[in-house]
């Protein structure tokens, strides 16, 4: 009888313990669910806000782009309709036959690549040489003379340029090209501080032991400077070779202040499209549609902003075309001058 109670107490005992780990086994396991459906939960909320981030962004980039284009295609009767907004009541290429009239593109065109691609090899030359100088030649005042390097970043362009403008006329080469070419190889060109201070960056990246094992090998400092410190700065000659081009494409005033003032014949995309409004009547008659439109529509600022947008998308073609190709040279350029800097 007592073996009996014994035995159904301890039954009894196990059987409480079981139902108390099935309890707790129960427990944990939804406790695991609710923080796995909370985590899902935050993870959903994160990923929905980092699209809406990105779409906006996206938004905000493509909108003025898309829009450019929706009016650039716009038939140039449809100036004045106020239902076409972003689909062309008509297809049409008329504006950029009138923009590449009134820009007179190809000629510009062919001025820009001259005056760019020249400034750019000029500018390579000049101031990765002294980045170089500052970085691996110290001597008496090169502190100081980078600092005035530096600071001609921040100075503006108005006060660089006047007294430049007096010692080029006194020279007599006002309204001519070799004037832009003579401040780039001289180390004044566009942005030229900016430059020097990239080249020193990464000059000073590159360990002192390549040179010093070219100079017992009985190089000089040029020769070093060609065979050793070129071949490893590949990343900033490409940044500093594309930004170079890219802003003195984009450049207005120098090129005005020293060249188009005193030589309508030398024009660059960027001069042309300011002044593209100034030939639209003529643009318009050799396009065929002065007739059709009437005279008033150059005094129209519709069909002026028109013409003006579709000018900018002629003058950023060539560069987004030059990007296409050169997109990972241009990256890579910059990874390798952000690790090295």
């Amino acid at each position: 009888m007592t073996s009996n109670v014994k035995k159904t107490w301890k039954e009894r005992t196990i059987l409480k313990l079981k139902n108390w780990q099935m309890q707790v086994k129960e427990q944990l396991q939804s406790a695991t669910k609710r923080q796995v459906l909370k985590n899902r939960l935050i993870d959903f909320i994160i990923t929905v806000f980092k699209y809406i981030l990105v779409i906006g962004l996206c938004f905000v980039i493509l909108y003025p782009l898309l829009l450019q284009l929706a009016i650039a295609f716009r038939a140039p009767t449809d100036v004045n309709n106020p239902t076409v907004l972003w689909i062309p009541g008509e297809f049409s290429l008329k504006n950029f036959e009138v923009s590449l009239i009134a820009l007179r593109y190809w000629k510009a065109l062919k001025n820009s690549f001259i005056l760019a691609f020249g400034v750019t090899i000029l500018q390579l030359v000049s101031t990765s040489l002294a980045g170089y100088a500052f970085a691996r030649l110290p001597f008496k005042g090169s502190k100081l003379l980078f600092g005035l390097a530096l600071f001609t970043i921040i100075v503006p362009q108005t006060v660089i340029s006047l007294p430049i403008l007096r010692s080029v006329t006194k020279m007599g080469l006002i309204g001519k090209p070799i004037t832009i070419f003579l401040m780039a190889g001289l180390g004044m060109g566009i942005k030229s501080g900016i430059f020097i201070y990239l080249f020193r960056q990464f000059y000073r990246g590159i360990p002192t032991e390549l040179e010093e094992a070219a100079y017992v090998d009985g190089a000089n400092v040029f020769q070093v400077f060609y065979r050793i410190m070129l071949p490893n700065a590949r990343g900033a000659i490409i940044t500093v070779a594309l930004l170079a081009f890219v802003w003195q494409w984009n450049d207005y005033y120098f090129t005005t202040l020293f060249i188009s003032r005193s030589n309508i014949d030398f024009m660059t995309l960027t001069t042309q499209q300011v002044s593209v409004l100034y030939g639209l009547q003529q643009a318009l008659t050799d396009a065929g549609i002065w007739g059709l439109m009437g005279q008033e529509i150059t005094n129209n600022p519709l069909f002026s902003s028109m013409i003006l947008n579709t000018s900018g998308i002629l003058v950023m073609i060539p560069l987004l075309v030059m990007y296409f190709f050169v997109q990972k040279l241009f990256v890579t350029g910059i990874e390798r001058s952000g690790i090295v800097g």
